[in-house]
């Protein structure tokens, strides 16, 4: 689990445990979870393929073990937002898989009642504050959730998630001189899938290691193999008590890779299907925990195939629910306009 050495001030430290490598119970959990969502984002690609998703569809397939590895350190309390390739998001969150595919097809019995499709999901219930179609629009946001959390004094962290596409966008740099600026509690995980909307980070950015884009806040930055859900919950750890403790921000560069193309209308010609296919063959997320847990003795082959088999149970629940439930009723227009309106 390589990582880059941190980057940034040096005025400050943060004490952390030396890592004690991974325990059966949280790598079998985090595992199921990488499992539903890679299960849940296929089964949404055939649905948007059957004409049942309209609009735009971005899958998080390939980049299951950053949503998993960063939220096994949320403590109750803390916030998560991030942009559009959220879905996974919401599912470790705890947001009821029924409710993210509803809203994702559109339906009475999604979690925005079928008005917000992926893009406008939101559950303060489960921490999580939305999926955002804005590009680098939550950056901003997930700040303001730190600053509101600093002046509350609860100890809480925000989350804030975008990927390299964003990282150039100008509230980024604007948000981390804030958040340096007042210490705020607040991580910032960069998805560094590479190509952003479909331009490899080689021809659009001039600094490729996003990790050091907030040296001239001096703020603390690394980098992280975002394939290894072991290495994204070390790196977290260290990111959430740093932030936690009112050392202020830290940003976390997830390397990782995305199997689909940008979105779902996205035929990504821009790389190759070798390319795509020697990642799956030997960074895969989901299978690199299997190899782990075959390996210690933790789990053997009809285990794991009773996970997969009970999450694949979920999923198809899930669609079910999606497919017989009704479109929202044309009154629902006029709700939710202004904070406190009626239902």
């Amino acid at each position: 689990m390589a990582r880059a050495a941190a980057s940034g001030k040096s005025r400050k430290t943060t004490a952390v445990a030396a890592p004690q490598g991974p325990e059966r119970e949280p790598l079998l959990a985090w595992y199921r979870d990488m499992l539903l969502i890679r299960r849940f984002e296929e089964r949404a690609g055939q649905l948007y393929g059957m004409g049942l998703i309209g609009g735009f569809c971005h899958l998080y397939i390939g980049q299951e073990a950053i949503a998993v590895g960063i939220q096994a350190v949320r403590k109750p309390g803390d916030q998560v937002i991030t942009g559009y390739r959220d879905h996974g998001h919401m599912l470790v969150c705890g947001m009821d898989p029924r409710e993210v595919m509803a809203e994702l097809t559109g339906r009475a019995g999604g979690s925005s009642r079928g008005k917000g499709g992926s893009m406008h999901m939101f559950s303060t219930e489960a921490g999580f504050y939305g999926g955002h179609g804005i590009v680098g629009a939550q950056v901003s946001l997930g700040t303001g959730l730190a600053l509101a959390n600093s002046y509350r004094g609860n100890g809480n962290v925000a989350f804030a998630f975008f990927g390299d596409g964003a990282a150039n966008q100008g509230q980024v740099y604007e948000s981390f001189n804030m958040a340096e600026l007042w210490s705020l509690p607040v991580v910032y995980v960069i998805e560094n899938n590479q190509y952003a909307m479909g331009t490899s980070i080689e021809r659009s950015s001039s600094e490729t290691h996003l990790h050091r884009r907030g040296a001239s806040f001096r703020i603390p930055g690394e980098e992280v193999d975002g394939m290894d859900v072991v290495a994204v919950r070390e790196a977290a750890a260290r990111a959430a008590d740093h932030a936690r403790s009112g050392q202020g921000p830290y940003i976390l560069e997830m390397k990782t890779y995305r199997y689909r193309g940008h979105s779902m209308s996205d035929p990504a010609k821009y790389r190759t299907r070798e390319e795509v296919d020697e990642v799956r063959r030997n960074r895969d997320p989901i299978d690199h925990v299997q190899e782990i847990l075959i390996e210690k003795g933790w789990a053997d082959e009809a285990a794991l195939k009773a996970i997969d088999a009970e999450v694949r149970a979920i999923v198809a629940d899930a669609a079910e629910f999606a497919r017989i439930s009704p479109e929202p009723d044309p009154s629902e227009l006029f709700t939710d306009i202004y904070v406190g309106a009626e239902r």
